[in-house]
């Protein structure tokens, strides 16, 4: 069974290694795991990847590659290289896109001699709401989809999903207890939603079945993130 401290990703969302750099040695050892996705990524390359290896982090790299089948599983062989712990691709590319990402990531890892990263699903992100989610043009409800998503994402070989916690307790119900579940839209009780429209406490994200919490701004926009850090891994423990 994982601790709270193995449970929570810190997003770090920064565009430059300083930040990065200074964002770590303030957690310190409060935080063992970061995700990296795109904009630090794209601003800063490999280089915030292997900060990350230099300092013993775990990294949960989120890029949500969405292509033709071809394009992702080469992708995701590439990716391998950095021996992330959680990659994301889109759900919504379809069975023979997430099968083929599935093979891909059993393939890069035995060819750049690293573990084979866990495939994560993105289903419905957690910034849409309801309304918005029909203005796409979708006629089931949000929940309705993320469940629809995370069964496909099971029966492609995909390890689990990424979804708000409040389709946590679905999604476990519906694919077992062996799927992984990893919910950003968590925000500690009496923290403000920022853009998320689809939010839950930690407590309650846990309860509800995640197995990962991922929390960004709540933790490095506080005054004291390391406090921050810590009043959430409480708060989790509880």
């Amino acid at each position: 069974m994982r601790n709270a401290r193995e449970q929570l990703i810190v997003a770090m969302d920064v565009p430059t290694l300083e930040k990065v750099r200074q964002t770590v040695d303030t957690l310190g050892d409060a935080v063992d795991f970061y995700k990296v996705g795109m904009e630090s990524f794209y601003s800063l390359g490999q280089p915030v990847l292997d900060e990350m290896s230099a300092r013993r982090k775990k990294v949960f790299l989120d890029l949500k590659l969405h292509d033709i089948p071809n394009t992702v599983a080469n992708g995701i062989k590439s990716l391998c290289r950095f021996a992330p712990v959680l990659t994301t691709i889109h759900a919504a590319g379809g069975p023979s896109m997430l099968k083929a990402a599935v093979a891909a990531a059993q393939e890069g890892a035995a060819k750049w001699n690293v573990p084979r990263p866990k495939l994560l699903g993105i289903t419905v992100l957690t910034s849409i709401s309801e309304a918005e989610w029909a203005m796409i043009g979708h006629t089931s409800a949000v929940r309705d989809s993320v469940i629809r998503l995370a069964t496909l994402c099971r029966e492609a070989g995909v390890d689990g999903v990424v979804a708000s916690p409040q389709e946590a307790a679905a999604i476990r119900a519906a694919c077992g207890r062996d799927f992984l579940i990893v919910t950003p839209g968590v925000r500690p009780a009496g923290g403000d939603m920022g853009d998320q429209s689809r939010v839950a406490t930690p407590a309650q994200a846990l309860a509800d079945g995640a197995d990962f919490l991922v929390v960004g701004r709540p933790i490095l926009a506080a005054p004291d993130p390391r406090a921050a850090a810590l009043a959430i891994l409480k708060e989790m423990e509880g």
